[in-house]
């Protein structure tokens, strides 16, 4: 039976990320934030994830009462209508990115309109405003210390020296990068400049201007301190002030052609990346849902085999279930599959491999994880990623790989300073 060995991937990775020259990037998505460990007095997780802050949003609304003059219902009646409206399209559970993806798209037919699917163009205007403002607040978060899993990707950009700079594309509308980079004093570009109203530079990013120390943060789909001002233009706040007009993308859906045009540059950039020659992108809490951001990544690949895409999924790919059979206490076991998506497409293309903790898709081929010899040793084991499954009676059973778990990356970064440190003084370098 195939399998692929955990340890010859780790290496592999390590020396991955050891090429000065080799462009590098990270993709940090929803899941990410779940990683980082909160103190006993304090609420897990720190961000939830997009089903928690649906619920969030949800119970939030539901709180309000009208503010549109002339309302004839409350806004919470408005919101439970719409994800009504939504549910009819074919979402039999919608998530808040699926609810404001369909609340902008009626927006863009409501100008001028005197109704829409129940609607008044104000009624509209004033919940894309209050679940972006609601969304802001309850992503305005900090760090609980300096030893999360972001500082530990902020250290480890700081203390590797590169050619080649490091680019970080997120779908996150936090602020936690940007935390622990300023925290470590780590420069970083975002696309914006400026003290007073930094502004998005458009050739500064399709250009790659900038200087090569710098870390390129692209947050493709905006953040919560990205606002537009009174003449329309895209700027990144300061301060933090309550803005009408929060820059928050859930989809590529074309709004309008201030709010479009970072989303579209960004989008281009992660296609730049792709096409280099050789390039690797590790994508960590990413679950292959965003089908724009498929296709780009995919379309990409494809036009480059030398770029190489790994996919670092928490959790098994496989989950065992149990159902009632027919019987009275029959049960049937089924097996399911967590990343039904992710598994289609890296079986499909060779240059994407998906890493899971129970299997993986390396080259298109799919099977468990298992070293090829038992008496690696914890120099081969970075950051304890590869873990043994025993029984009861204490016997080797299986093996998992915990990498697609952003904390265990945030611990195999931190060893690599280490290693790669101490590999210089031996070389002599």
């Amino acid at each position: 039976m195939s399998s692929h060995d955990p340890i010859r991937q780790s290496k592999y990775l390590r020396q991955t990320l050891s090429q000065d020259k080799k462009p590098v990037g990270f993709f940090i998505s929803a899941g990410c934030p779940l990683a980082v460990t909160m103190p006993t007095e304090k609420e897990w997780p720190l961000i939830p994830d997009v089903a928690g802050l649906t619920r969030y949003i949800k119970d939030e609304i539901d709180k309000e009462i009208p503010v549109v003059q002339g309302a004839t219902r409350s806004l919470a009646g408005a919101y439970t209508q719409l994800i009504e409206e939504v549910v009819k399209t074919g979402k039999t559970n919608p998530n808040i990115e699926d609810i404001l993806s369909f609340l902008r798209g009626m927006m863009q037919i409501s100008r001028g309109a005197a109704d829409i699917r129940g609607f008044s163009e104000a009624e509209l205007d004033n919940l894309e405003k209050i679940v972006c403002q609601k969304i802001a607040e309850k992503l305005n978060v900090k760090l609980p210390d300096n030893k999360s899993p972001y500082h530990k990707l902020a250290k480890w950009v700081n203390n590797i020296d590169r050619d080649t700079p490091i680019e970080i594309f997120t779908t996150n509308y936090d602020l936690l990068l940007e935390e622990a980079f300023e925290s470590l004093k780590v420069p970083y570009f975002d696309g914006f400049v400026g003290t007073r109203f930094p502004f998005f530079d458009l050739r500064a990013v399709e250009d790659n201007l900038i200087p090569n120390h710098w870390t390129r943060l692209w947050k493709i789909h905006g953040s919560i301190n990205w606002y537009l001002k009174d003449n329309k233009d895209v700027y990144r706040s300061t301060s933090l002030e309550e803005c009408d007009s929060y820059i928050i993308h859930p989809s590529h859906l074309k709004y309008d052609q201030s709010r479009k045009m970072p989303y579209l540059a960004l989008i281009d950039r992660l296609n730049k990346f792709l096409r280099q020659n050789s390039a690797v992108l590790i994508l960590s809490g990413y679950s292959f849902s965003d089908d724009h951001l498929n296709d780009t990544i995919l379309n990409a690949l494809r036009a480059n085999p030398t770029a190489m895409v790994i996919a670092l999924l928490f959790g098994d790919l496989t989950k065992t279930i149990q159902e009632k059979g027919d019987g009275e206490e029959e049960l049937i076991t089924k097996t399911t599959i967590n990343y039904d998506k992710a598994l289609e497409l890296a079986e499909n293309r060779s240059n994407l491999s998906i890493w899971t903790f129970d299997e993986a898709v390396i080259g298109g081929l799919r099977a468990k994880w298992k070293p090829t010899k038992s008496d690696y040793d914890s120099e081969e084991n970075i950051g304890n990623a590869v873990r043994p499954i025993k029984d009861d009676d204490q016997k080797i059973v299986g093996y998992k790989f915990h990498l697609g778990d952003f904390a265990v990356l945030g611990d195999f970064l931190q060893e690599l300073i280490g290693k790669e440190q101490f590999k210089i003084v031996q070389d002599g370098v």
